[in-house]
């Protein structure tokens, strides 16, 4: 497949344009399926992927603030702020006032959403053991390796300035 030529001017380098453009469509491709491969199981708990995250995140992490839940799911305050309530209402987690800070909130996961997290994690795993037992154990160990240092690239990036298309960069002087 031939590159478009309008991305030819961002990354000049040929051989480089392909690579990228091949691992963005084959990652934006997992992406879609993994979204929806989600959706369809999660929901059927009575609760959306966003909510399933937010707990999973409590499930490992432990309890926090809403802030740092808010940093971790990439999510702003007040979208984090109707999940933690909904699921709160739920019975799926906890929220309490911060005795030394009335305006923090720490949330943490019940057993009840542990519980939950751990069904919905078997649920998908179950089934996704039995397409990775397709893929030779050499290349499972590489394509987790891969995915691994690309989100690290890619996380350590999220606060840089040309993460944000509202900032300007030393490159790109336009807003």
């Amino acid at each position: 497949m031939k590159p478009p030529s309008h991305l030819s001017a961002a990354i000049p380098d040929p051989e480089l344009l392909r690579d990228t453009l091949a691992i963005h469509e084959a990652v934006q491709g997992l992406v879609r399926l993994y979204r929806h491969r989600d959706r369809d199981r999660i929901c059927c708990h009575d609760i959306s992927v966003t909510q399933c995250h937010a707990l999973e995140y409590l499930a490992e992490e432990g309890p926090g603030s809403q802030n740092e839940l808010a940093h971790a799911l990439l999510l702003d305050k007040s979208t984090v702020s109707r999940v933690v309530a909904t699921l709160e209402e739920k019975g799926y987690l906890v929220r309490r006032q911060d005795p030394g800070d009335r305006r923090r909130h720490e949330v943490d996961i019940t057993p009840d959403g542990r519980a939950l997290v751990h069904t919905i994690e078997g649920e998908i795993l179950s089934r996704e053991a039995r397409l990775v037992a397709e893929i030779a154990p050499d290349a499972r160990h590489a394509i987790a390796r891969y995915i691994r240092t690309l989100t690290s690239l890619r996380s350590g990036r999220l606060d840089a300035p040309e993460s944000s298309c509202c900032s300007t960069t030393p490159e790109d002087p336009s807003p």
